[in-house]
């Protein structure tokens, strides 16, 4: 082997940073390596990392191995112990050219390279020309957190929240869409602080606008996940007047019981979620939603996991991300009362079965409709609000195409372009 490889484990945001790192490992002449980006969001995800570990140094024994990302950062130990691993390498290492420069000149040298993430102030525009589909692009508009919810480890493996500055996404965006992109996904830990580090306290609206503006030949503008407790008035007038922001919303609300909400260390209600999806359909009726939901954290009982099933319904939801509670040690709640794990894993199906129940009752809806598709593969495409669609004739790849949907299953939608 000589050309590197690299294993992302995740979020959006690894994936964006391991295209990244793809380019820098590529600057540096570094070759014969392995790299894999791990997640920490839960103990399974390491647990899956060093799976991977141990495969990818099986498949290339005579590679150097290095590992990086979130559960590098929040346990560096646990990695630099294994057998497999040559060298660890920090978040915020991992982004600079000079750590693979120095790899690439003199291996050997500071196997463990993980330096205190809560010191860092700044975060790059990391300019990359997209990954996954020609139809679609991902840019890092903020990365980190300052909020410490109870369940999560995050923060210590992103550091505090800080912004890319308008003007370098904006720019990022134009070159992209000279590019042929027809789609750009904002992206970040925590959406809706952008802009709270830097001169004049922009919010996310504002950037959204701006991008908008000042990017007119951009078809479509998605953001990843947000908090919708932190959503301010002006990303609330775009969802109601801006055609190009897609009506797709990915909400962080983790539970839908008051008193589970605030053992997590949450900022809203139950209701503020609520009312925020009644709002949003309001400005714009075909808004979909999708969001983040936790099953058995510590100390839920079956009434207040109810709460969370019938806010499935409450909310509108219909592409659900359900996460079975699994202890992080270091955080508050792996220190309160655990549920029994039989419980979470039958509470997390229900969830699911729940959100696959919106998903295809949302499909349904659509037939007989026409939805501009953007395709991303000849046979393969998605709506606006992201559901995909089957042809069976072949279409353009990264193109918006008119597109009448003709039938629906409990997954996917069949179209006919029109």
């Amino acid at each position: 082997m000589s050309t590197p490889i690299f294993s992302n484990h995740g979020c959006r945001l690894n994936m964006y940073e391991t295209e990244a790192m793809k380019e820098l490992v590529a600057q540096s002449g570094l070759t014969n390596t392995v790299v894999i980006n791990t997640c920490a969001v839960t103990a399974e995800a390491v647990r899956k990392a060093k799976q991977d570990i141990r495969k990818l140094r099986r498949q290339n024994p005579g590679a150097k191995l290095v590992v990086t990302g979130c559960a590098a950062q929040t346990e560096p130990e646990t990695f630099a112990k294994m057998a497999e691993v040559d060298i660890v390498i920090g978040n915020t290492e991992k982004m600079q050219p000079a750590t693979w420069a120095g790899l690439a000149g003199d291996f050997g040298t500071e196997p463990v390279q993980v330096d205190d993430i809560m010191s860092v102030t700044e975060t790059a525009g990391h300019l990359i020309d997209g990954f996954g589909t020609r139809s679609r692009a991902y840019v890092q508009v903020q990365n980190g957190c300052d909020h410490r919810c109870t369940f999560c480890i995050i923060p210590f493996g992103r550091g505090n929240s800080r912004s890319v500055p308008a003007g370098v996404v904006v720019d990022q965006i134009k070159r992209l869409v000279e590019k042929g992109y027809a789609e750009i996904v904002l992206t970040g830990v925590d959406m809706t602080s952008w802009g709270a580090d830097l001169p004049a306290t922009p919010r996310l609206g504002d950037l959204i606008l701006r991008i908008l503006k000042l990017v007119p030949d951009l078809p479509r503008l998605r953001i990843s996940s947000i908090d919708s407790i932190e959503v301010d008035p002006a990303l609330m007038r775009a969802i109601a007047t801006e055609g190009r922001l897609m009506p797709h919303l990915h909400l962080s609300l983790q539970h839908g019981d008051d008193l589970i909400l605030k053992r997590m260390k949450r900022r809203h209600l139950r209701d503020d979620a609520i009312r925020f999806t009644e709002e949003a359909m309001r400005l714009r009726p075909e808004m979909t939603f999708g969001a983040d939901i936790i099953a058995g954290f510590p100390t839920e009982t079956e009434a207040h996991f109810k709460s969370s099933l019938a806010l499935v319904k409450d909310c509108n939801l219909t592409w659900l991300h359900v996460f079975p509670y699994s202890v992080r040690n270091g955080t508050p709640a792996a220190r309160m009362p655990q549920v029994n794990g039989r419980d979470i894993k039958s509470r997390a199906a229900r969830l699911r079965a729940a959100g696959e129940e919106q998903v295809a009752l949302h499909l349904r809806a659509q037939i007989g409709k026409d939805h501009n598709v953007l395709m991303e593969k000849p046979n393969m495409g998605r709506t606006q609000q992201f559901a995909e669609v089957l042809f069976t004739k072949p279409q353009p790849e990264g193109k918006i195409i008119v597109t009448e949907i003709t039938s629906a299953s409990a997954t996917q939608l069949q179209g006919r372009a029109k």
